[in-house]
């Protein structure tokens, strides 16, 4: 009987993720307390699951909005929402 393992899951830092979305890893925090990107709390660092930045990485998209419309309260134009 060959008993299947479950494929294993890569972890990056904060580091890592922010190198590969290029930006600073205080962005990367704010994404992990929001809640928009999912991660693992190890003692005090927190681990991305690969998976999770892969998923956010093709859901967000980004709103581009006229000025007007940013003018009125509404999100600012060109960022990036998921």
């Amino acid at each position: 009987m060959t008993s299947e393992q479950p494929p294993r899951v890569r972890f990056l830092t904060v580091a890592e993720v922010a190198e590969v979305m290029r930006v600073s890893k205080m962005t990367v925090y704010r994404l992990l307390h929001s809640g928009e990107m999912p991660a693992v709390r190890v003692g005090r660092s927190f681990r991305v699951p690969q998976d999770a930045l892969d998923h956010y990485l093709a859901t967000a998209r980004l709103d581009l909005e006229s000025e007007g419309d940013a003018d009125e309260g509404g999100p600012r134009a060109g960022r990036l929402s998921s």
